[in-house]
């Protein structure tokens, strides 16, 4: 996909030059998509986090909230713009960097990774992306705030902004498999509770395609299947040949204030915007990817060079 990602200007040839504020989990996943020569450069706040971004083929940069020469220069050659750094009491770092940077003439689109969190709760109904956004945490709250400061620039910078909304993550390294195996993994049941979830492939995968077509608005970006977590440990259990742990009623949970506000939301939330863009999910649900994770035995680590393949 990143072979034909470049864009025209006056009858040239722009090649694309991608910059990510925030490369963690999800964004490491989508560089490692990278067939091509495209330049990818992210940052991150820890120095010793560098080794881990070149071997995802990312350019690193240190970002501790005030923008270096080197990044704002960096910054003024990108073509895309990726967002993966989540707002705080403080403010966004990440917009305050690009308002500092002034303007960028080779910019073509900006990617804003956010979360269905910015819902809030629906009672367990279906929620798409004309839903009302009623954030139940603090976080959300903010996510949502930074959703729209996000529009709004791409708007005054007559640049389309791709907002999306991830479900809860999960991939290599990130799973029930880990959680089992570690013992950690809890079956809680809250009855009538449902999650929708996304594969770290399908965020990548999904963050290619928006790219390339320079689509902006708002999309979900999550599985067709919301589904009982219990359900999932239970599954996972299945394929490791293991007992799943005892079911433990919510009430009687003892949780972190912030596990338990996760499940004061319950809602089913729709990826038809994502598919109608031309999107094909490569794990439609928990079990398609948890049965090829377990297949293939790249579950235990983070993602390595060669274990997510773009698709063609």
């Amino acid at each position: 996909m990143a072979a034909g990602i470049g864009s025209t200007s006056g009858g040239r040839r722009v090649t694309a030059k991608f910059f990510i504020f925030g490369a963690g989990y999800s964004v490491q996943a989508f560089a490692r998509m990278n067939t091509t020569d495209t330049r990818i450069a992210g940052t991150t706040r820890a120095p010793e986090k560098f080794d881990a971004l070149r071997q995802a083929g990312i350019h690193p940069l240190l970002f501790d909230g005030k923008a270096s020469a080197e990044l704002l220069a960096e910054l003024a050659q990108a073509t895309h713009l990726v967002v993966s750094i989540a707002p705080d009491a403080a403010g966004d770092a990440a917009l305050n960097a690009f308002r500092a940077a002034g303007v960028l003439p080779k910019l073509r689109w900006i990617g804003y990774l956010s979360t269905v969190g910015v819902y809030g709760d629906h009672g367990g109904n279906w929620v798409d992306e004309r839903a009302e956004c009623r954030p139940v945490s603090n976080r959300s709250w903010l996510r949502a705030q930074a959703e729209r400061r996000w529009l709004d620039a791409g708007t005054a910078a007559r640049i389309p902004v791709a907002v999306l909304r991830l479900s809860g993550i999960y991939g290599p390294g990130r799973n029930a498999f880990v959680n089992l195996e570690n013992g950690t993994a809890r079956r809680l049941v809250k009855p009538g509770q449902v999650f929708n979830r996304i594969h770290v492939a399908d965020i990548a995968g999904a963050l290619w395609h928006l790219a390339q077509a320079r689509m902006g608005g708002i999309f979900n970006v999550t599985d067709d299947e919301p589904a009982p977590p219990q359900n999932v440990v239970a599954y996972a259990a299945g394929l490791m040949g293991v007992e799943p742990p005892q079911e433990i009623a919510f009430d009687t949970a003892t949780l972190s204030p912030m596990a338990r506000s996760f499940y004061g939301e319950n809602k089913r939330v729709s990826n038809a915007a994502l598919k109608a863009a031309g999107y094909l999910l490569r794990f439609a649900d928990y079990r398609a990817a948890l049965d090829q994770m377990w297949e293939e035995g790249d579950w235990r680590t983070s993602v390595p060079p060669d274990a997510i393949k773009r698709p063609q």
